[in-house]
């Protein structure tokens, strides 16, 4: 069986990192199936252009039966568990739902794989959230998880699940504590899109204004392909371990938008208005990952740079609202 394919399973194959994921794995000659909710093509997101290359399965994460049935018919090699919310602010409305989708997913998850086959590879996106108020920054694997929200506490929760069944059981079980990762495929209701979106449309004339948050609020963004390479780089080590993946790099994001605004010719000053109400209350510690075992055990680097990341986004909601623009979309309404 040396001639086998590769076997993956994604779950989350519509959202930004199952589509770039789904990509490097079909690039690498894998089978890959991909797990969504509902039943309807449209549903697969961001890999709707990969719909001929991809086994499907439909289920929702909430359904352990379910989930159990769809690993059992795929046998993954390697099993890539991304379809979590990723929305910090949603879980503040929904912690019960954040708590379950999360946590009660990745443990339904982790339990079928023992129970149909313990030898898959399972890896499960941790958050650097998972600090909070941390003692240190840069943060290492080895830094004290201080969680402030239930996003993060829901994070830390699935990430010591999977540490304690590798401890205990020998499962194969990589968590990858994840810094904000972006890309064109991110949804608008991030920050980072908000602002790509916003100088594409204000530059077209779509918008006058730009409202935006704490400006000065730091973070450590990367480029989502490259956060997948290194999620793959870590079930193809020889023992599984937790690694930090981040630029090693803090960006305000006054600086984002300095950036995003200079890629179509304007001045971002000219056009942000500050929005009291999307204000969030000051970190203390800013969240910046410090990727140095990644690098030395993994040879995993970033390839894309924080300014072409944004060049990436920017040019990307430019030609999605030229294309709007032409077929009659109307000046001053943002689609």
């Amino acid at each position: 069986m040396a001639d086998e394919a590769r076997r993956a399973l994604i779950t989350g194959i519509s959202g930004q990192d199952g589509s770039f994921l789904a990509e490097l794995l079909l690039e690498k000659g894998y089978e890959v199936t991909g797990l969504s909710r509902g039943s309807a093509e449209r549903s697969l997101g961001c890999s709707q252009h990969l719909r001929e290359r991809l086994r499907l399965a439909w289920c929702d994460i909430l359904d352990a039966d379910g989930l159990h049935a769809a690993i059992a018919q795929a046998i993954p090699h390697e099993l890539y568990h991304l379809a979590c919310p990723s929305f910090v602010p949603g879980s503040w409305e929904r912690p019960l739902h954040t708590l379950q989708t999360i946590a009660g997913s990745t443990a339904a998850i982790l339990e079928a794989t023992r129970q149909i086959d313990p030898r898959i590879r399972v890896f499960v996106p941790s958050s650097i959230a998972m600090f909070g108020d941390a003692p240190e920054s840069p943060q290492r694997e080895e830094t004290e998880f201080r969680p402030a929200s239930p996003y993060a506490i829901a994070k830390l929760a699935a990430h010591q699940l999977l540490g304690a069944l590798r401890q205990r059981e020998g499962l194969f079980g990589c968590s990858g504590i994840l810094a904000n990762h972006e890309s064109e495929r991110r949804g608008e209701q991030f920050v980072t899109r908000k602002i790509t979106r916003g100088a594409a449309a204000i530059k077209l004339g779509l918008a006058d204004e730009l409202r935006l948050g704490d400006l000065d609020a730091v973070r450590d963004w990367s480029f989502a392909g490259d956060i997948v390479r290194g999620a793959w780089l870590m079930l193809q080590q020889p023992r599984p371990n937790d690694y930090v993946l981040a630029s090693g790099v803090g960006h305000t994001v006054r600086e984002f938008a300095q950036l995003a605004f200079s890629c179509v010719d304007l001045q971002a000053e000219r056009y942000i208005r500050v929005d009291e109400v999307l204000v969030r209350p000051p970190e203390r510690t800013p969240n910046v990952g410090d990727p140095s075992r990644a690098r030395r055990e993994l040879g995993w680097e970033p390839q894309l740079s924080f300014e072409d990341l944004i060049e990436r986004m920017v040019r990307a909601d430019l030609q999605a609202l030229q294309t709007v623009q032409s077929k009659g979309g109307q000046p001053g309404v943002l689609p």
